[in-house]
């Protein structure tokens, strides 16, 4: 099984070459420009395309999740109920 520390370490690796390639789903060659009509012309794409790579307040957040979901399962494991459910 996986744990929820491995989960949010594939999770921050994602977003972090998500962010670092974001800029090359942007560029379109010259090729594709050559018809009048095209359905994915991009012009409507108003997503961010340059991010900072860090994701300090997501990555942080990300932690803080599962830091509480392991809580969680340890304490469910001693017999014990969370809190706050």
């Amino acid at each position: 099984p996986t744990t929820k520390a491995e989960v949010a370490a594939k999770v921050k690796k994602f977003f972090f070459f998500y962010s670092i390639n974001r800029h090359k789903m942007t560029t379109l060659t010259p090729s594709y420009h050559a018809e009048d009509y095209s359905p994915e012309d991009n012009r409507h794409d108003l997503r961010q395309f340059l991010y900072n790579p860090g994701w300090k307040w997501q990555n942080r957040g990300i932690d803080a999740l599962a830091e509480r979901y392991e809580a969680d399962a340890r304490m469910r494991a001693e017999g014990g109920r969370p809190p706050g459910r």
